[in-house]
């Protein structure tokens, strides 16, 4: 059995939800003298544990259990391969308005961008796109490497890594979902992409056993 080791910040956390509960993440920060940026990671790790539990609106409460089985040897031995989905992926001189309709045509949170050797070059996430349209800029002409997120800045896992790197990139960088990729002779290929929607229905899969 593998037991969550919580740093000193999370334990704190833990300390001041029991005596406040409910409390709301902005109450937590101003506990801790910190932004509430800096406690989403912990945050996501504790409630996604099942140590705190979260409802809208209302704040966070302590669920009572102080050790838990968060792992356990079926999700240890889990891959990237095991769960990953299909990527959506277009060329980097598609204009941002085409890339506006594949990504809700797709229902995704964000797009890999491949060159024309099919490398992935780069990504571009909701978040992106809004502040391109907001900008003023000519969606329809201009191409979408020009507000892309470039490589080597792009997170990446590969089939081969666990679950819980990839769980831990996506929570460190906050992003939605990142790709999964080959990389041989300096060349990357996108294979796939892994969310927090493939890591969570995992997790309640597992807990479901």
């Amino acid at each position: 059995m593998i037991i969550i080791q919580l740093n000193q910040r999370q334990q704190r956390i833990i300390e001041i939800v029991k005596e406040n509960q409910p409390i709301t993440s902005e109450n937590i920060a101003a506990a801790l003298n910190v932004t509430r940026a800096t406690l989403r990671s912990d945050l996501a790790i504790l409630t996604m544990t099942g140590i705190l539990d979260a409802r809208p609106k209302v704040g966070y409460f302590y669920t009572g259990i102080s050790q838990i089985n968060l792992l356990g040897n079926d999700i240890k031995e889990k891959k990237v391969e095991d769960i990953m989905g299909m990527p959506v992926v277009v060329k980097k001189d598609v204009s941002l308005y085409d890339v506006i309709v594949e990504m809700f045509l797709s229902d995704v949170g964000s797009i890999f961008i491949i060159d024309d050797e099919e490398n992935l070059c780069g990504v571009v996430s909701r978040k992106d796109l809004l502040k391109a349209t907001i900008g003023g800029f000519d969606i329809n002409k201009m191409p979408i490497g020009m507000i892309m997120t470039r490589t080597p800045n792009v997170v990446t896992v590969k089939k081969q890594d666990s679950i819980i790197l990839a769980a831990r990139k996506i929570i460190e960088h906050e992003v939605d979902s990142i790709p999964v990729v080959e990389v041989d002779d300096n060349k990357t290929k996108v294979l796939g992409r892994i969310s927090k929607t493939n890591i969570t229905k995992l997790f309640l899969e597992i807990a479901g056993d």
